[in-house]
């Protein structure tokens, strides 16, 4: 005879369902909905933080959370009462405590700023649920950890991915999949341990938030805790270190990543660690603008990744890299590899975990009403408390002055430039936008004779600029270094307004 009721054993599954599933995909609704029944309050099918009230509660959660409390005070005395309980049961039992246990602890996490002795607690809830007719195979102290680093996940995600559109909510969700894997129960017996071996490749247009989101990965990675001395191992939030490929010289970057050892270069005075050394086991190192890294540390970086060993610049000793790779690119590797600037096998080693980043453009066309969220978003960022008086002064701007199939070329960059301008000077010229007096009269100079290479090259740097949205692709379609394209676009920016 079954241990639990037929809508006992519906509700459960359901709430395991939720439980390990990814939280910003729209099954999460169909799962809510399933466990409440009539009790489901509709809402939208994406879940985002709401700007005017970020820190709302789901109602639907904290009514199963309410439902499930209740359920739990009578199901452990029910099952060892039994003679006996199937594999199906015994297996809801258990999701549905690791679900009810994540829950009543959330709020434990948030607050706790490194201080863990609700770990007790925590454990004496464990061994009071789990005081059933059978045994669970998880550690308490494993379990604690995977309910902190999903609460670190949640909210790096849903705190700073803004905007209520699908390709949004599938960003977070892909995010989500980056950190856990699309099977929670097998990252949390056994890939928990693996996720820094797959390194991650984030690609996407200039100004949609690759960095961001490197850093909601990095920030949530699994550190073991240890119920003896009360702690975690380290902060993986603070282990996240960043190269930006552009800004540095090929030897240089090579120092950076790898480390050197004395009088292996021109002005190596001492031994340097390079960051891949400096990583401890949860922390990440992040390579923006991977498309400008030369081809020779692709080589050696292809070599950390197939090896995860590395040799410092000048030295000949191995040394093991432990945390994970992160990079990010706005170009098109395809492209980048049929030209000869990106390797091939590199890209490959690259691509088994890859995040496309969605422009403002995708954003807007699947959900105008994601613009005024995000110029709510980055005006209070920009002003705080006076965000309420300035908002109806920078849509009203927006609304008037740009066309409204504008496309926003720049992305999120881009517009919060236009919110800072609008408060600022109450108005914003975007780089597509030149009077049209000063096209006439560039090209009666043209036509004269009378413009100089510099002018000629700064305007025609602004019009590729403004076609990509992007210095590094202006720069790869004109042959030239990423640095001059972003020189003369200022030039000619600096002209249009003298």
């Amino acid at each position: 005879m079954p241990v639990f009721s037929r809508q006992d054993r519906h509700f459960l599954s359901s709430v395991a369902k939720l439980g390990y599933g990814n939280p910003f995909l729209p099954e999460r609704i169909a799962f809510e909905k399933a466990a409440l029944g009539r009790d489901f309050v509709p809402g939208g099918e994406v879940w985002s933080a709401s700007v005017s009230d970020p820190d709302a509660e789901s109602p639907n959660v904290l009514a199963i959370y309410k439902r499930l409390s209740a359920l739990m005070e009578v199901l452990p005395a029910r099952l060892a009462a039994a003679s006996g309980a199937s594999e199906e049961e015994l297996a809801a039992y258990e999701d549905s405590v690791h679900y009810l246990l994540y829950q009543r602890y959330h709020s434990r996490f948030v607050a706790a700023q490194g201080k863990w002795r609700f770990y007790r607690e925590f454990l004496a809830d464990w061994k009071r649920l789990y005081c059933v007719p059978f045994e669970s195979a998880l550690d308490p102290a494993h379990l604690f950890a995977c309910f902190r680093q999903i609460q670190h996940a949640f909210h790096h995600i849903y705190d700073n991915i803004i905007g209520n559109s699908m390709p949004a909510a599938r960003l977070r969700a892909s995010i989500w999949q980056s950190i856990f894997t699309h099977d929670m129960r097998r990252y949390r017996r056994v890939l928990y341990r693996r996720m820094g071996d797959f390194p991650t490749l984030i690609t996407g247009p200039s100004g949609t938030g690759k960095e961001l989101i490197a850093r909601a990965i990095a920030g949530a990675r699994y550190v073991p805790f240890d119920p003896d001395r009360m702690e975690f191992a380290d902060a993986p939030g603070e282990s996240f270190l960043p190269i930006n490929i552009a800004a540095l010289s090929p030897t240089l970057i090579e120092s950076e990543l790898f480390g050197h050892r004395r009088g292996s270069f021109t002005g190596a005075i001492g031994d340097r660690k390079g960051w891949l050394e400096a990583c401890p086991p949860s922390g990440s190192v992040f390579l923006d603008e991977l498309g400008e890294m030369d081809l020779a540390i692709q080589v050696k970086l292809l070599r950390v990744i197939e090896t995860r060993r590395f040799s410092a610049v000048g030295d000949t000793l191995a040394r093991d890299f432990q945390g994970k790779l992160i990079a990010a690119t706005n170009r098109d590797l395809p492209s980048e590899i049929r030209a000869g600037r990106f390797r091939e096998d590199l890209y490959y080693r690259l691509c088994a975990d890859l995040i496309q980043t969605p422009s403002l453009a995708d954003q807007i066309r699947d959900s105008p009403g994601v613009l005024r969220e995000l110029i709510h978003y980055m005006t209070l960022r920009t002003v705080g408390d006076e965000a309420e008086r300035c908002l109806p002064e920078v849509e009203e701007w927006i609304a008037t002055e740009l066309p409204g199939d504008y496309a926003w070329p720049g992305n999120y960059r881009e517009l919060e430039q236009c919110v800072r301008n609008v408060i600022i000077r109450r108005s914003y010229r975007p780089l597509a936008q030149a009077p049209s007096n000063n096209e006439d009269e560039f090209f009666a100079r043209f036509r004269a004779g009378q413009l100089s290479a510099d002018e000629l090259l700064a305007r025609y740097a602004a019009r590729v600029y403004q076609l990509t949205g992007s210095y590094e692709e202006a720069a790869r379609r004109m042959g030239l270094d990423r640095r001059t394209v972003k020189a003369k676009v200022e030039l000619y920016l600096q002209s249009e307004s003298t």
